[in-house]
Parts: C-alpha cells; sequence; structure tokens
C-alpha cells in the first residue's frame, strides 16, 4: 500500500523512516478521490490520471516492535553523529548543559587544552555538601584507553573531588579499570551510547513525540453482547 502511494506520488520520504503527504496526496484527500488516482495540483478533480478501483484494505504491518526498534536504532546513530560533528568548543558546551539539567550549579566550561586538561568544572550539592567536580570532553574515534584516565585524574586530584570524563567513542577496558582504581580519586566514565542514552531518557537535546496505536476489539465487544 505505502509503495504504490509512493508510485502515484501521494507520499514521500525524504528520511529513513519519515513519510509525508505530497501536494498530490492532498488534493486527492480534498476531492476525496481513492489511493490509485492522481491529482495534478491545482487542478480540477475531473484531471483523472488512473481509475483502477482501490484494493483490498491491507492489514497493518504485524511487527510493528521491530520497525520501532528499528527507529530506535537509526535515532540514536543519528543523535550520535551530531555530536561527532560539534567542534571541540560545543562538545564541552553540550557536557556543560547535560551537568546543569542534571543539577550541577556554577557549571563553567573553561576550554583548556592539552593532555589532562580540565575542560569545564561545577557544583553539585549532595544533602548538606557540595561537590565539586571537574570535567574533560574527548571528540574521539577510537576508544579513550587508559593513559587519558590517569592523565584527567591527575588534573582532577587536589582541585575536585570527583571527576567526569565524556567521549563520542567508546572507553577501554583498562581504561574502565582505571577509573574506579582504589585510594584515588574516580572518575566516571560517559561513552558515546550512554549520553544518546541520557539524552533520550531525560529529554536532553531531545524531544519526545507521543504516537497514538490502536488495537481492533471488534470480538470482544461482540463475545459481550451476545
Amino acid at each position: 500500500m505505502r509503495q504504490r502511494l509512493v508510485n502515484s506520488g501521494d507520499i514521500q520520504s525524504p528520511g529513513y523512516g519519515i513519510w509525508g503527504i505530497t501536494a498530490n496526496g492532498r488534493a486527492r484527500l480534498r476531492n476525496g478521490l481513492p489511493a490509485a488516482q492522481s491529482v495534478t495540483p491545482g487542478s480540477p478533480a475531473s484531471a483523472v490520471v488512473s481509475s483502477t478501483p482501490p484494493t483490498a484494505t491491507q492489514e497493518p504491518p504485524s511487527n510493528f516492535e521491530e520497525t520501532v526498534e528499528d527507529y530506535i536504532t537509526a535515532f540514536k546513530a543519528k543523535v550520535l553523529q551530531k555530536l561527532h560533528d560539534l567542534t571541540p568548543k560545543q562538545f564541552e558546551e553540550f557536557a556543560g548543559a547535560l551537568l546543569k539539567a542534571y543539577g550541577f550549579q556554577n557549571v563553567t566550561v573553561t576550554g583548556k587544552s592539552g593532555d589532562g586538561g580540565i575542560d569545564g568544572h561545577g557544583e553539585l550539592k549532595v544533602g548538606l555538601a557540595v561537590l565539586n567536580a571537574g570535567f574533560q570532553c574527548k571528540r574521539w574515534e577510537g576508544p579513550v584507553g587508559s593513559k587519558e584516565v590517569q592523565a584527567f585524574r591527575g588534573a582532577v586530584q587536589g582541585q575536585f573531588e570527583q571527576g567526569y570524563f565524556f567521549t563520542t567513542s567508546t572507553f577501554s577496558r583498562a581504561a574502565q579499570d582505571e577509573s574506579i582504581r582504589k585510594g584515588a580519586a574516580p572518575i566516571i566514565l560517559f561513552d558515546g551510547e550512554q549520553l544518546v542514552q541520557i539524552m533520550i531518557e531525560k529529554g536532553i537535546g531531545v524531544k519526545r513525540v507521543p504516537v497514538e496505536v490502536y488495537e481492533d476489539q471488534v470480538e470482544d465487544l461482540l463475545a459481550q453482547n451476545p
């Protein structure tokens, strides 16, 4: 059914998983024509190109869950690519905005360069105490290793109680182990997939649009009214 509407020029797909009605389709709806007929925008309803009778009603897709899952996967990849496309300065500002959304106050993006440098810092009130934390951002393609985590901890210790490390890529196993080394300031790691998931869950830089899904219950209605 959808492909037939595409072929007749009634709908179009400007992007993956995105469908929209065309001017031709809107004209057809206004004039009450079946899907197989097409009307040139701005022309009278008599300008019928095809008079093929409408086909039988098509069943809705039964694999709706798979369709949604495919959409979410593609959407996450799109958002992650946008993070990759940010400039280093923009990624630092994004990290600062993320911390603000989580309740951090007095967040400052310093933009200091160099390995182990502090890209920004902020304060988080925990009970009666205030936790001072510094953060670093790396817009990388390959995994972030333990050396980068060690260097960042060196900059954090003595200034902050905690460090937050943001990357668009991933962290190696050694980096993950180094982040929780006993006796050292903890470094909280956020890789690209985690950042996108947080954005979706918290609505940070992502807008949730409700979609209505219907389920027919004709049989149930008849069973209740024999």
